[in-house]
């Protein structure tokens, strides 16, 4: 009796298992390497944008802080030019952080590590200025108290010399009034054809020539010198004797131009010299009261009257 024969048709499914397992093996295999690819990735993009954004945020910081720097130089630079000091190092740092501001905004983070070198240095420059503003304002106080304490001193020096000069125009004064001459034991007569003297009042008819006498007071201040000594004959009317012929002029006094009725050249020497005029009109005299007035320079020496009936 023959064995029955084996069927061998099921290997066929056995491999084709096979199969699907390596495939799905191989699948599941670049699934995973391209999550692991994608994670890596994603992962190297959040670490790009974290860095990239801490780039930019440490631009901005420093971009600010260079805006706050360059309106702290402006401050140091008005407050050290008011003092007098030297602007120039703080104008040529303004200068500087200018340019960096009108660059772009975008930078990398070697720019930004020179940028923030720069503010360091800016901000020591700064620190540097202020202790300097202090030492000029401490100079600057300390000049003003001088210049406050000289200003004193000239007032006061001013003071003196104007209480001087004052003092030297009073004593002037006092020496030129005291220097005046004076006209003494004033006498006034009338002196007829025959040479005989009347004492006022006079009447008319016995005034030929009227004679005036008088001495010349003792003065040790006035200088021996040459004067002119006028006189003038007023009348009742105020009216001025005045005959150019008969040695009559001008003079000024108190500023105004007067007349005289005649005068003497003279040296005066101190001596209590005796002077005299005799003076003929021409004419008759009116009635009234005449005022004699004496005077030399441009001040008056003394006076006397007669009356003519």
């Amino acid at each position: 009796m023959s064995e029955p024969v084996k069927n061998e048709q099921p290997e066929a499914p056995k491999k084709s298992n096979q199969k699907y397992a390596i495939i799905i093996a191989v699948l599941s295999i670049i699934i995973i390497v391209q999550f692991v690819s994608s994670y890596f990735n994603k992962q190297e993009r959040d670490q790009l944008r974290i860095e990239k954004s801490s780039t930019e945020e440490q631009l901005a910081t420093t971009m600010h802080r260079l805006d706050e720097i360059s309106a702290e130089l402006d401050q140091r630079i008005a407050e050290i030019k008011r003092l007098g000091g030297d602007i120039s190092e703080l104008t040529k740092a303004k200068e500087e952080i200018e340019t960096e501001l009108k660059r772009t905004r975008r930078a990398n983070g070697q720019v930004i590590k020179e940028l923030k070198d720069k503010v360091e240095g800016y901000e020591l420059l700064l620190k540097n200025k202020d202790e300097e503003i202090e030492r000029l304002k401490s100079v600057n106080k300390e000049l003003l108290t001088e210049n406050t304490t000289l200003k004193v001193q000239k007032n006061i020096l001013g003071d003196s010399i104007n209480r001087l000069t004052q003092t030297k125009q009073e004593l002037a004064s006092k020496v030129t009034l005291a220097s005046q001459l004076k006209a003494e034991n004033v006498r006034i007569v009338a002196v007829n054809d025959r040479g005989k003297e009347r004492e006022s009042p006079f009447r008319n008819r016995q005034v030929g020539n009227i004679k005036i006498e008088f001495n010349l007071a003792e003065n040790n201040v006035a200088p021996i010198e040459g004067k002119k000594i006028m006189i003038r004959i007023v009348d009742q009317n105020g009216q001025v004797l005045f005959d150019v012929a008969r040695g009559s002029g001008t003079f000024m006094y108190n500023s105004k131009e007067e007349f005289y009725t005649a005068s003497q050249e003279i040296l005066f020497d101190n001596t209590r010299q005796k002077l005299t005029y005799l003076y003929d009109k021409g004419s008759d005299y009116a009635p009234g009261t005449y005022t004699l007035e004496i005077y030399c320079d441009d001040y008056k020496m003394g006076s006397g009257q007669f009356s003519v009936k």
